[in-house]
């Protein structure tokens, strides 16, 4: 059982104050907000490498690296190494994207097939910028920018990366075909 798996199983509908200050992910509005020591927060979810959290109302992504905030073990942050090569920074952010899940679907967004295409672009400056095209179940969904957020935070990790810019389109539009074999299982969708 992974780390996160036992987060869920072991905290999943408990309420717990928090620790210490804490920057989040507002659901569904993907900005950063900072939710103060000793609120009560209830762990709602815990899936790739941030944990949802409910307080006053609203949700909340909470980021590996600050579980402690919750009284948990953190997660490393993820990174790389300086001399890293190119094809190691592009697996890293292909690794980071599966790592990002819609709060409301248990399956990565890689296994979802809303990613359509990772471009790294080096400036003559050497900065790195990521430019990630990916689409949303439905046009009206309002987690774009949750996620937008959480694989922006989570790829930024790296200092060969400058800046990651996520640009939602909606053509092709997406439909349970793009999903991978294994989200369609998990989902129950064959």
């Amino acid at each position: 059982m992974s780390a996160m798996e036992q987060v869920e199983a072991l905290y999943k509908g408990q309420e717990m104050p928090l620790q210490r200050d804490v920057e989040v992910i507002s659901i569904p509005f993907g900005k950063t907000v900072k939710l103060t020591e000793d609120s009560i927060v209830s762990v709602m979810q815990a899936k790739g490498s941030t944990v949802s959290v409910a307080f006053d109302g609203r949700l909340y992504l909470v980021e590996g690296a600050n579980l402690d905030a919750l009284g948990l073990e953190s997660l490393p942050r993820p990174t790389l190494p300086e001399d890293a090569s190119e094809e190691q920074i592009e697996q890293f952010v292909w690794d980071q994207l599966r790592t990002c899940f819609d709060p409301e679907i248990p399956v990565d967004i890689v296994e979802l097939g809303l990613v359509y295409g990772c471009r790294i672009d080096r400036l003559l400056n050497g900065d790195r910028i990521v430019t990630i095209r990916m689409t949303l179940t439905a046009p009206g969904c309002g987690m774009g920018d949750v996620i937008a957020a959480d694989a922006r935070n989570k790829i930024l990790g790296a200092p060969q990366i400058s800046k990651v810019h996520v640009e939602i389109v909606f053509d092709p539009p997406w439909s349970r075909e793009m999903m991978s074999e294994e989200a369609r299982l998990e989902l129950g969708m064959f």
